[in-house]
């Protein structure tokens, strides 16, 4: 009885361990592979003459490019691992007609990878769960996935992205006020903020970029509501334009960045500059918004600037005023504008908190968009005072920094790469011969 009890406890301990180890493996793939599941890899297509039974026979084929009932098997396999729900299986069909595109693609432009790069990208992406690639491939096959699928899978995604370096790298850029406009988003909007917008997006045609761009200023230009719906209806090539180019309430953190960044200090009734995105230049009216709450005191800092105009009603203040209204759009104008000025006429404030502004100035930018400007009355003179920026107050002692420059502008660029890499893989779509035998 001893020797028995011996042998059930250690079948027991086995299979606890065993469970133990398939739990393990499962939260691996959910944590790995999920992210990846939305790209669609490629698996290699199986040789057609070595098909040994109707399982490796194709069942569809794709630009000639065959899908095996085992590929989809295998495929409906790992998706099934990745907690995917709903017909898995045709999600799964779906999924390879998009990964044989993709292999099309490659082999027409040409484009292979280097010999050792497939099984180094195995093991690196193993790693992330903290094992070497041959104990991931164990795992898999454990789960029924076998080791030639998860090959193909990496293999695919890197001569994916391969192809898209060879076809958008150095096209695809972030202007300096593209990044301004990004960075902004350090402003502490109450969180859940809601905005109420109307869009004009102008597509680019065969007159190019410069084209679009002059009718989005027609969409910028506008003054009130029923204008910019008026607009929109004429030239948006969105399918809001039958309804005055009129979006729902939606949050804003689900804009793109640069977007987001354009809309995010716009006040009721104004319009954003013209937006270059992908094929596109977009402009943005703010009907409303719902900040759901207040921003705590202290939080918010802005960059201003202010000039001292001269006397109230004095010929020489009207002049200045006006020749800042002509030549300056930011704060960086208004060294020019006031270069024959004594120097401590011009002062320029950064990153000054809420609680810090001089009560006129804190009355006056939070009006404000930036490069805009208001004269304030202070006892005999009229003082300019300009928006430079408006963003999140860095809590220094916190050892708190801002992002940089630089890796909000690798956000962005590949934030469009992705998106034409989207827009490269439907026209793919569009163009393929798709059979099923």
């Amino acid at each position: 009885m001893g020797r028995h009890g011996s042998a059930d406890a250690k079948c027991a301990a086995a299979t606890t361990h065993d469970e133990w180890k398939t739990e393990r493996m499962k939260r691996h793939f959910s944590l790995l592979l999920a992210p990846l599941l939305a790209l669609s890899l490629v698996t290699g297509a199986a040789p057609m003459a070595q098909a040994q039974s109707s399982q490796f026979a194709p069942v569809i084929r794709v630009n000639n490019l065959g899908i095996t009932g085992y590929e989809i098997a295998q495929r409906t396999r790992f998706m099934e691992l990745l907690g995917a729900k709903g017909d898995i299986r045709k999600q799964a069909e779906d999924a390879l007609i998009e990964d044989r595109l993709r292999m099309w693609k490659a082999r027409a432009d040409g484009i292979s990878l280097a010999p050792g790069a497939v099984q180094q990208g195995m093991s690196e992406f193993a790693a992330r769960a903290n094992l070497t690639a041959e104990e991931f491939v164990k795992a898999l096959g454990e789960a029924g996935v076998d080791a030639q699928t998860y090959r193909d899978f990496v293999a695919a995604g890197m001569i994916w992205r391969e192809v898209v370096k060879a076809h958008f790298a150095g096209r695809i850029q972030a202007t300096d006020a593209d990044v301004a406009r990004a960075l902004a988003l350090e402003t502490p909007k109450a969180e859940m903020t809601q905005v109420l917008l109307s869009e004009v997006i102008v597509r680019v045609g065969g007159g190019g970029e410069a084209e679009a761009m002059a009718k989005a200023r027609r969409a910028s230009a506008a003054r009130t509501e029923a204008e910019f719906a008026e607009v929109a209806r004429e030239i948006s090539s969105s399918t809001s334009s039958r309804k005055g180019g009129q979006l729902d309430w939606m949050p804003i953190e689900g804009l793109p960045a640069e977007v987001r960044g354009a809309v995010m200090n716009l006040r009721p009734g104004r319009t954003t500059a013209p937006l270059s995105m992908p094929n596109a230049v977009a402009v943005f009216f703010m009907r409303g918004i719902d900040e759901g709450g207040d921003v705590a005191p202290g939080e918010q800092a802005v960059g201003y600037a202010t000039l001292l105009l001269g006397a109230t009603g004095a010929e020489e203040t009207a002049s200045l005023a006006a020749k800042v209204a002509a030549d300056a759009n930011t704060c960086d104008d208004l060294y020019s504008v006031a270069r024959d000025l004594p120097a401590e006429r011009l002062e320029r404030v950064e990153g000054a908190r809420r609680g810090e502004l001089p009560a006129d100035v804190a009355a006056a930018v939070s009006r404000l968009d930036a490069g805009e400007t208001k004269v304030l009355r202070r006892g005999p003179n009229d003082v300019l005072v300009m928006l430079c920026d408006r963003g999140r107050a860095i809590n220094t002692a916190l050892g708190e920094t801002g992002p940089s420059t630089d890796a909000v502008r690798n956000q962005i660029v590949n934030q469009r790469v992705a998106v034409m890499a989207d827009a490269l893989l439907d026209e793919l779509k569009a163009e393929a011969v798709i059979v099923r035998p």
